[in-house]
């Protein structure tokens, strides 16, 4: 009886044994295929300036990148696991610190998205986390202007660093606070002539164009600095041409710049009214005058119709702000230095150390001042603007200032 029922259930045991078979199959190709499966990228997003970027990519799973840098030109290169970019071409747009976006297939598995910076920078924050509002991750990478030295350094020490979820420490952040001048390099300064290009500045009565005077004396300071080979010197532009107010910070902070000299020439309504004026940043203006200024001088990027709205970083970190607050305390020393040097060479207006809202005066380790050279309303300070012996005289009175400061920088002062 046993043998014949036994020998009766033997094709529905070879059957249920087929059917797991075919289970177990279609189960392993079903996993293989998820596996396989690339991971699905969209909401590409860019805030900030040419000073500092957050860069922000969403995906449908945990990405898992590994990240490294590139020189020549300055890049980020995320290899990402197989990644389906459904990313619009608006999204990619060049803006702030990053000037291109390029991404696609790399390998079997293997997905790229680089990122290319107008000059170098380091990578201050790469995280990938978990989204709170639904589901899926997102990468967040934030970069910040640096020097050369700071880029090759990072590259130094590059190894296959991944993404991961850890914050970088706030202790890294920023770089350094203003300390005394490295003896190892010469003290840097970067001379910023304002405006330029289709951004004229003010015009004086007999037509001079600001961007024609602060150029020319700013290539005479540059020039007279040079001759002492003590200082390392650069400047934001050497030629008629627009830059945006962030572009101008940027380039201070990737020379290491230890001193930031805004060059500039103003008017007013009141024709009467010349001289030099010395300006710091403030977040409040010393007098209705410096407020509106700054105003003015804040709106040049407007001017050029090339305004981008950037990320607000409000900063609440504690060491950022005691960075901001050590430069904010050198550039006053500076200002005062260079009103009591300029006293003796150039006329100054009533009380000539003034302060207010200037963008171009914010990085926030590098001590920084605005100087108003005369105004370009007044016929006499127009005409001195245009005076090369004049001008002589007032560049001397600067490069004296900054003598006397970068030899009270280097003793620790």
């Amino acid at each position: 009886m046993r043998t014949r029922q036994a020998t009766r259930n033997l094709p529905l045991r070879g059957a249920a044994r087929s059917l797991m078979l075919a289970l177990f199959l279609a189960l392993q190709a079903a996993l293989s295929f998820a596996e396989a499966a690339p991971l699905e990228a969209r909401d590409f997003k860019m805030a900030g300036d040419a000073t500092r970027m957050r860069v922000v990519l969403n995906f449908d799973g945990e990405p898992n990148p590994q990240w490294l840098l590139l020189r020549a030109p300055h890049r980020l290169v995320l290899d990402l696991p197989e990644t389906k970019f459904l990313l619009h071409p608006d999204e990619l747009k060049a803006a702030g610190l990053v000037k291109d976006v390029r991404y696609g297939h790399l390998q079997e598995g293997k997905s790229r998205l680089i990122l290319t910076s107008k000059g170098p920078f380091t990578v201050e924050r790469l995280d990938v986390l978990k989204n709170e509002d639904g589901p899926g991750y997102r990468l967040v990478v934030d970069l910040i202007a640096a020097s050369d030295r700071q880029f090759e350094e990072a590259l130094a020490v590059q190894s296959q660093t991944t993404g991961a979820t850890v914050a970088t420490p706030k202790s890294d952040r920023l770089g350094k606070a203003p300390a005394a001048a490295d003896a190892a390099r010469p003290f840097t300064i970067v001379i910023d002539p304002g405006h330029g290009g289709i951004d004229g500045g003010a015009k004086g009565s007999s037509g001079t164009e600001e961007k024609t005077i602060t150029l020319a004396f700013a290539l005479e300071l540059k020039a007279k600095l040079a001759s002492t080979g003590k200082y390392d010197v650069h400047m934001t532009r050497q030629k008629d041409e627009f830059l945006r107010l962030d572009d101008r910070v940027r380039i201070a902070r990737q020379h290491e710049a230890d001193l930031f000299i805004s060059i500039h020439a103003d008017t007013i309504r009141l024709k009467g009214i010349r001289g030099a004026t010395v300006y710091t940043v403030s977040d409040k203006a010393s007098d209705e005058e410096a407020e509106a200024l700054a105003i003015r001088e804040n709106l040049s990027d407007q001017l050029a119709g090339m305004e981008i709205e950037g990320e607000k970083q409000e900063v609440a970190d504690i060491l950022v702000d005691l960075i901001r607050r050590e430069t904010h305390s050198f550039s006053i020393r500076f200002a005062r230095s260079l009103i009591g040097e300029l006293s003796n060479s150039v006329g100054l207006i009533n009380n000539p150390h003034r302060f207010a809202g200037f963008k171009v005066l914010k990085a926030p380790d590098v001590p920084s001042v605005l100087v108003e050279l005369g105004y370009m309303s007044n016929p006499k300070d127009e005409a001195q603007l245009r005076d090369p012996d004049w001008r002589g005289k007032a560049a001397t009175s600067i490069s004296n200032a900054i003598a006397a400061f970068a030899a009270a920088r280097s003793v620790g002062g």
